[in-house]
């Protein structure tokens, strides 16, 4: 990404990014589908969780932010070896931080869902589904390591195959899992988290296997997992941040979904259809995002931040073009792609608001992921953060509060009082547009005062790693053992 033609070296980038993302939707669309066989409780059982689920992989996500970063840098840098030590200690990290979750999860499921509004047939549902979920952290936050740290590298296609084929098992497995096809019993929600948690383990297995062999870009050595605190601290400072971001954006969700509970069942699945079709527009942004993110990285790394800022128009540009089509045509046939997966016709109206309400800010939504991406990219996960705070927490949420529910605030000052307009159910919809609206302007002001260009590596191409010195190696000497490398 540091020379030659941006467009073009930038779809190369994107597309493995972007098929691999629409392949992990995959996962919840797959699951959607097969789960709406059963019941609408089974339905908003599993939308429910939805939001909760995306917290943890946004949690992955975060923590690998700091991997992309580091890693890019260094491969622009011409520094391999420690681009290899650092993804070593990615995988330390993400193994103990998704074993903590997961056990701190199981163990306040039942108080989770409470929280969060689910009773009866939904509670069951629910549980049933996130019982396993819980289970399958480890993988999935093994996954992203794996991931970002080829991502880094500049090799988006390996992944973007390997999450076609465990996506593609997920998919063949669910219906006999879910409805009992064949010799399998019918386990209902607990069948669609069993078929995740096959295709995500061998999603992993593979992926390790893959980093150990060396040949993609970068290489794991058995004698780099060893905790090495600087690196360690390094990947938390630097992706802390982003993991706060997916906090902020996961629990964000959650409260939206606890908004929209109240309003019925119906309301419920059609939020959870929404999202998913919507998680579309994400998966798409949010894969140019993490190519831009290479892109950045690298040529800072390469010391051409000029060309880094050129990265970031064009992927944005690209992307809101893209996204603003397919907003389109959720708006022009919403009946159709919410029936897809609930044909209640209740469920079918609700989503029907909510796509022509939302689908056609898409575009912006997806716009300010890739700028997000770009910070990421220069180790500015910070203001990626605050983006990410001030879209949901600041300009969605207490929206979705004033447009959507009846309650008066007094304004001693003023002498008068706030009353909320109480437009039910619609209010909560209008708040993602204005949301997306405001933070899209916000974030490209921010990337236009240029205060990203500063790198996050060190100048000292001959820093440590281990007991090992950091200096530039060839391929031919770093990705077998079998022969001379900096370890031997």
């Amino acid at each position: 990404m540091t020379t030659g033609a941006i467009a073009p070296k930038l779809l190369a980038l994107s597309l493995p990014l972007v098929l691999g993302n629409l392949l992990q939707t995959a996962y919840n669309l797959a699951d959607i589908f097969w789960v709406g066989r059963l019941n609408s409780d089974a339905v908003a059982g599993v939308s429910l969780m939805f939001p909760l689920s995306w917290m943890f992989v946004s949690t992955a996500m975060g923590l690998t932010a700091a991997t992309i970063a580091l890693v890019s840098q260094h491969v622009g840098a011409d520094n391999r070896r420690k681009a290899d030590h650092i993804v070593a200690q990615t995988l330390l990290l993400a193994l103990g931080v998704s074993l903590v979750l997961a056990t701190l999860g199981y163990t306040f499921r039942h108080d989770l869902l409470t929280l969060m509004g689910a009773k009866d047939g939904v509670f069951d549902a629910a549980l049933q589904y996130i019982e396993v979920i819980f289970l399958v952290l480890p993988f999935t936050f093994l996954f992203f390591a794996f991931r970002a740290s080829l991502q880094g590298a500049g090799d988006t296609m390996t992944a973007m195959w390997l999450v076609f084929l465990s996506a593609g098992l997920n998919v063949l497995i669910d219906p006999f899992f879910i409805l009992g096809w064949g010799p399998f019993p019918a386990m209902g929600t607990s069948g669609a988290a069993w078929a995740t948690f096959i295709s995500r383990a061998f999603a992993t297995v593979v992926g390790i296997a893959i980093l150990l062999d060396g040949r993609f870009g970068v290489k794991l050595y058995l004698r780099d997992l060893v905790p090495d605190l600087a690196i360690l601290r390094k990947l938390v400072g630097i992706g802390y941040p982003a993991t706060l971001d997916g906090w902020a954006r996961s629990f964000a969700s959650v409260t939206m979904a606890a908004f929209v509970t109240p309003f019925g069942t119906a309301a419920v699945a059609a939020y959870g259809i929404g999202v998913r079709l919507m998680s579309v527009s994400w998966s798409v942004a949010g894969a140019v995002g993490q190519a831009t993110s290479t892109g950045v990285g690298q040529n800072l790394g390469a010391g051409t931040p000029d060309r880094a800022s050129t990265v970031t128009w064009v992927a944005t540009a690209g992307t809101m073009v893209f996204l603003f089509v397919a907003g389109g045509i959720c708006v022009l046939f919403p009946d159709f792609l919410i029936g897809l997966f609930d044909d209640n016709p209740d469920t079918v109206a609700e989503g029907r608001t909510f796509l022509r309400i939302v689908a056609p800010f898409w575009a912006l939504f997806g716009g300010t992921m890739v700028i997000q991406g770009a910070f990421r990219g220069a180790g500015q996960t910070k203001v990626a953060m605050g983006l990410s705070f001030l879209a949901r927490w600041v300009f969605r949420i207490p929206v979705a509060l004033a447009l959507a529910f009846a309650f008066t605030v007094p304004i001693p000052i003023l002498g008068i009082e706030f009353r909320a307009l109480d437009i039910g159910i619609v209010g909560i919809w209008v708040s993602y547009a204005i949301g997306a609206s405001i933070t899209f302007v916000m974030a490209a002001a921010w990337f236009r005062l240029g205060r990203w260009t500063e790198g996050v590596i060190d100048d000292d191409e001959s820093e440590v790693v281990g007991d090992t010195v950091s200096k530039t190696v060839p391929d031919s000497e770093r990705q077998t053992d079998s022969g001379p490398n900096i370890d031997d």
